[in-house]
């Protein structure tokens, strides 16, 4: 039997991150239920590496995983065919990288992708309500993906100090999400960002260079992480060297 699940009044502390169920109970990572969903209370959690994931009907939901899937920046795979989208990408003037610029509509598109094996989606209204709060206080971004004044694609993360949390990506055009994952790599390597955090484990995610990491590594690392000053969230298109050669080097 697993351990009774803590139920979090909305000014209750967090309990400890080892205290999550195990592998063996019904659901792996799942630290506690119920608390509040505001600003105050979603960056204590990201501050000692809990997250909320919940869907329609259910409470507030928190976990912990363990192992935590965390992608080392320096660690990113760029494969052959992502590496010709980002040149052509970056050597088309039509083509832009935006941070922050929809921060709405980016989670709303991330809310409406359908994701194999899922029934639904967890971004729902409350969290997008929430996120939007946690946007407006500085720690959640957007980096988008904009191709012909559209959005085509892109992603949300939360970031406490330099400690980055992946949180969810979508594209309305072939391979911008990824290529918004790129520019965050960009930055994070530019402004020493050693990981992102991913959460789960995917296929995907693994074919990039992400790996899982036990919870006190994880933990030290953001710990460590979140007590330098946050980056300016910004993309300047001289970023794509941290993957990319410059035009001067392929002169």
């Amino acid at each position: 039997m697993p351990a009774p699940l803590p139920w979090l009044e909305p000014h209750d502390p967090f309990p400890s991150p080892d205290q999550a169920w195990g592998p063996d109970d019904p659901a792996p990572g799942l630290l506690a239920a119920g608390g509040a969903l505001d600003t105050d209370h979603l960056l204590r959690a990201y501050s000692q590496g809990i997250f909320p994931w919940f869907s329609a009907g259910q409470p507030v939901l928190w976990w912990s995983p363990h192992p935590r899937m965390v992608l080392p920046v320096a660690e990113f795979r760029l494969h052959r065919s992502l590496r010709r989208t980002l040149q052509k990408f970056r050597a088309d003037p039509r083509c832009a990288i935006r941070v922050d610029h929809d921060f709405g509509a980016v989670i709303r598109a991330c809310a409406g992708t359908e994701r194999p094996g899922q029934p639904g989606t967890w971004i729902v209204p409350r969290m997008v309500a929430a996120y939007e709060g946690f946007h407006a206080a500085g720690h959640v971004h957007s980096i988008e993906t904009w191709i012909d004044g559209q959005l085509a694609g892109g992603l949300y993360f939360v970031n406490v100090g330099r400690a980055v949390f992946g949180e969810s990506m979508f594209a309305h055009a072939t391979d911008a999400s990824k290529i918004a994952l790129a520019a965050l790599v960009c930055l994070c390597r530019r402004h020493g960002v050693a990981l992102i955090d991913c959460q789960q484990n995917t296929r995907h995610l693994a074919s990039l260079g992400a790996r899982e990491i036990a919870r006190p590594d994880f933990t030290r690392s953001i710990l460590r992480s979140q007590q330098d000053p946050a980056p300016a969230w910004a993309f300047d298109p001289v970023y794509w060297n941290e993957l990319l050669p410059s035009a001067i080097t392929q002169a």
